[in-house]
């Protein structure tokens, strides 16, 4: 049953009447009356009684009347909110973002959502990019933002680079290796090396500069809780490893700095936005992603603080 035959039943019962019922529709009386006969031949039953007063439902009209206004009710609604889901009026959104992006990135982009489209559900989902794949595979999330440098090569998977940010080595202010004005990696890694789960390139890299025989020697402190590390960071001799973005307010304030470290491999950050392909993304979160990547380049852009 077409809904635009309903909504003719539904305005014939109203306006009790064919001229005033096509008027309302914006039909002419001959197209209305044969939509009302279809509906009758298609359902196998008298809808109206036509007198010569006006037009009135029958028992079996009344029946399907209510189910009638029902639907089409329901239809307007579907197509007012469809609308307001096109806008980002309304919506349920759900995302993924792992430890480091969590650092940077999440609050300033909810802050940026919330302002934004005010009405819709925002869900933010923290984890490594294991736990992350796994709720992109189950539908949980639209799309993540992670370190993608360990993901797996999927043809099921679109990953969209984000701008990569500087990393480097960050100490308490009165820490024993701060006065010096250049330290080896060999002294931070004495002093304990903090910093969130690693990519197996970087531990490579970091470990054969060290000598390490065995790669799990890295890292006195793995966390994947950035400001879990800062604080023990701040309150500790333990050496922090993360990407400048992540600590730029203790930088600021001077809870933190940063050490000039000699032979230190380059370690900046390679996040990206991770969704499965095919798959479209709805309007929220099209924006999102795409206030990401604005974000993530203005703190690739930020000038170095204390560096």
């Amino acid at each position: 049953m077409d809904i635009r035959r309903l909504q003719h039943i539904v305005a014939l019962a109203d306006r009790r009447n064919f001229a005033r019922a096509a008027e309302q529709l914006h039909l002419s009386q001959p197209a209305l009356t044969r939509s009302i006969q279809a509906a009758e031949e298609e359902f196998g039953l008298r809808l109206f009684d036509r007198g010569s007063g006006e037009v009135r439902p029958t028992p079996a009209g009344e029946f399907v009347l209510e189910r009638a206004r029902r639907m089409v009710f329901d239809s307007r609604c579907l197509k007012r909110d469809v609308e307001l889901f096109r806008n980002r009026q309304v919506g349920d959104t759900a995302c993924g973002f792992g430890p480091l992006p969590t650092q940077t990135l999440l609050a300033p982009l909810l802050q940026a959502a919330r302002t934004e489209f005010p009405q819709v559900h925002l869900r933010a989902l923290v984890g490594n990019w294991e736990q992350l794949l796994q709720r992109l595979k189950a539908e949980e999330i639209e799309f993540f933002v992670a370190d993608t440098r360990e993901l797996p090569p999927s043809a099921a998977l679109e990953v969209h680079p984000l701008p990569a940010m500087r990393g480097g080595m960050f100490v308490r202010p009165g820490h024993p290796l701060a006065a010096q004005k250049q330290a080896s990696l060999a002294q931070l890694h004495a002093c304990g090396l903090a910093a969130v789960r690693l990519p197996a390139s970087v531990r490579s890299a970091l470990s054969r500069t060290l000598g390490l025989a065995d790669e799990r020697q890295l890292l006195a402190l793995e966390c994947d809780d950035v400001a879990t590390l800062v604080q023990v960071t701040q309150n500790s001799d333990t050496v922090l490893a993360a990407v400048y973005p992540a600590v730029a307010r203790e930088l600021a304030a001077g809870t933190l700095q940063p050490l000039a470290v000699g032979k230190l491999p380059a370690i900046p950050s390679s996040a990206g936005v991770v969704w499965q392909q095919g798959r479209s993304l709805s309007p929220v979160a099209q924006w999102l992603v795409e206030h990401l990547r604005e974000l993530a380049q203005v703190q690739a852009d930020a000038p170095l603080v204390g560096s």
